[in-house]
């Protein structure tokens, strides 16, 4: 497929498409179908082929021509009244948000008769689903070895990017605890990290001043490893095949095939659709996998893990809750000699977050910016902020003279202990990782955390296959891993530190630090709150901000530098709410990183083929649903 042309050095517009091939006069000569609804993510409801099991073997299928694709609604104008909403001033997501398609999402119906069979599935080739996949592997040779009764075990993951690491973001600062479980014959050494970290520094920043405060007890990194997630997951990856795991790249899961309660596998998506949902020239059916058990390691704010829950009735003493972060990588000219985190500007004081500024050997770093989704202000823009922070003089001077290398955003699971799903297994199926919302905000952590739950799954799961009994009695030994390991007792402790900024920043430190002291016994009991999307946005100011094509960027640029290999004819995976007003549409430009959304006079145009997965808008807006394997960013040092 052609390449994008080279950013612009030139600003461009708040938000544009990311032609995903030729050049813009070949485009925009080709003309914007004007569709008045976004396609259905539904395609025709066939089950596996031989070509779509060559395809699982590792055959590729050309993009086909491409287009820019645009899906464009009209807007209500003035906002339509909705009975006991606030006042036309306010924006309430939830109530503009479609509900999650259950129906499309759990098949309760046979797999087709050329289904793979499979003994264990893991979706999404993660660190919490590899690591799950190396211990099983391991644990099934080792029972082989000594005549155990499990035999020889098929392990399949299956992944939606078209290479490994390819969707996977983190800062990352990471606790080494759960490869050291994992690798237990190898050292720190060994392990696909880029330095350890030595030396940290924590600072309050105003726009343009810094005062180094003392580092929170939470946030101490000493010991730790700066790493890129996408290289941990390559040679996580690497690992898991030379134990014999069979990995999938390019097949992202569109539902789960269920028979009365029990998991039973998975559909994979189609590829090939028109952007209209028909079969195009290239078009290949969808792939039915079963599995005696099924692991959803499909990271933040799974789509599958959020339809099991509601399909179970699963819930949890707390709505989860999220925030955004948006990431870059620099090639620069002097190394980085500490872990940096900021707190305070560019955020406004209302808005719980944070940056950072990691090295990655001696010429790259990475920086990036982290704010909650319960902002109040519907014209905040993470990524504008992002470029705000940049000019701050303790970043200038670290990125002065270096080169964007990498840009990319990802949601984060920040609700804690009293967002676990109050179960986290069922017949047939378990949720690790992300999914599952093991991530511990104070400290910043996650990695070790997804791969630990991964490893508990694997020994449930073994134990399960051992009695040859994989109901959600025997599986709901996974959570009972979990729950006695440092995986709750860290976020236990720390269960209500994230919520107790829901009253601001300064009340929230105060809150934070009888918190540390206490060990968490301070307050007690749970902080209740509420879902991202029900919390009232007001119209505040834009965030202007005039990109220089050196050190701050557009969104346009920026998704090129995701790498972003989207065929510009894919049909639309974002389902967009009836009755979109402008105040509404304004808010999804402002939300979305990747500039997938832009608002002209009385229509939103949405722009699916720049979305980058990052499930910013699945929190307060449109929903996202599984698409084409292969879409989306193509990461290699996030």
């Amino acid at each position: 497929m052609p390449r994008a042309p080279a950013p612009s050095t030139t600003p461009p517009s708040t938000c544009q498409r990311w032609p995903g091939a030729g050049s813009p006069s070949r485009w925009a000569a080709r003309g914007t179908p004007k569709i008045t609804r976004a396609p259905s993510s539904a395609c025709p409801q066939t089950h596996g082929s031989r070509a779509a099991v060559r395809r699982l073997m590792g055959c590729s299928f050309p993009p086909g021509d491409a287009l820019t694709a645009q899906v464009i609604f009209s807007l209500q104008l003035p906002p339509i009244a909705i009975q006991g909403a606030p006042t036309v001033s306010s924006i309430v997501p939830s109530l503009h948000q479609r509900a999650l398609p259950l129906e499309k999402l759990i098949l309760d119906e046979p797999p087709g008769a050329e289904a793979i069979e499979m003994d264990v599935l893991f979706v999404g080739a993660g660190p919490a689903g590899l690591a799950g996949a190396i211990e099983l592997a391991r644990l099934a040779k080792a029972d082989q070895e000594a005549g155990g009764g499990v035999g020889e075990l098929s392990i399949g993951v299956l992944e939606k990017a078209a290479g490994l690491g390819e969707h996977n973001l983190s800062g990352a600062v990471v606790n080494p605890r759960a490869f050291r479980e994992l690798f237990p014959d190898l050292t720190d050494a060994d392990f696909p990290f880029r330095q350890r970290v030595d030396a940290e520094a924590v600072y309050f920043l105003t726009e343009g001043a810094s005062r180094r405060i003392p580092t929170p007890p939470t946030m101490h990194n000493t010991g730790n490893y700066a790493a890129s997630i996408s290289e941990m997951v390559r040679w996580l990856g690497a690992k898991a095949e030379e134990l014999g795991v069979n990995v999938f790249t390019g097949f992202p899961v569109d539902a789960l095939l269920v028979k009365d309660k029990a998991v039973c596998g998975v559909r994979t998506t189609p590829s090939g659709l028109n952007r209209d949902g028909t079969p195009g020239g290239d078009y290949a059916e969808p792939t039915d996998l079963t599995a005696r058990v099924t692991v959803l390691s499909e990271g933040t704010r799974g789509t599958l893990s959020q339809a099991w829950c509601e399909w179970q009735g699963v819930t949890s003493p707390n709505p989860q809750i999220f925030a955004l972060g948006v990431k870059e990588v620099w090639r620069v000219a002097r190394p980085l000699d500490r872990v940096i985190h900021t707190l305070g500007w560019p955020l406004p004081s209302d808005v719980f977050g944070g940056s950072w500024c990691y090295p990655h050997g001696p010429d790259q770093v990475s920086i990036g910016l982290v704010a909650g989704l319960d902002y109040g202000n519907a014209k905040l823009d993470v990524h504008t902020l992002l470029q705000r922070m940049k000019l701050h003089p303790l970043f200038r001077e670290i990125l002065s003279g270096g080169e964007l290398v990498e840009w990319g955003a990802k949601t984060i699971p920040e609700g804690g202990f009293h967002a676990f799903p109050s179960r986290r297994s069922g017949d047939g199926l378990v949720i690790v990782g992300d999914a599952a919302g093991y991530v511990d905000v104070p400290s910043l952590k996650g990695v070790h955390y997804a791969m630990q739950s991964g490893i508990y799954a694997a020994r449930a799961i073994f134990a399960a296959l051992k009695k040859g009994d994989t109901s959600a009695a025997v599986l709901a030994e996974s959570d009972r891993l979990v729950d006695a390991s440092y995986i709750r007792d860290d976020l236990y402790k720390t269960r209500n530190m994230r919520l107790a900024f829901k009253d601001g920043f300064m009340m929230g430190a105060a809150k934070a630090g009888l918190m540390t002291i206490t060990g968490g016994r301070f307050p007690g009991g749970r902080i209740p709150m509420h879902a991202d999307a029900d919390a009232p946005r007001t119209e505040g100011d834009a965030m202007a901000l005039v990109p220089d094509g050196v050190l701050t960027f557009g969104k346009l640029d920026a998704v090129f530098k995701s790498g972003n290999a989207t065929r510009d004819t894919i049909p639309s995976h974002l389902l967009v709410g009836r009755d979109i007003s402008a105040e509404v549409a304004d808010f999804y430009v402002h939300l979305c990183p990747a500039g997938v959304y832009e608002r002209d006079g009385d229509e939103l145009r949405v722009n699916p083929p720049n979305c980058i997965d990052c499930k910013a808008t699945d929190v307060l807006g449109p929903r996202w649903t599984p698409r084409e394997g292969g879409s989306g960013p193509r990461y290699r040092v996030m």
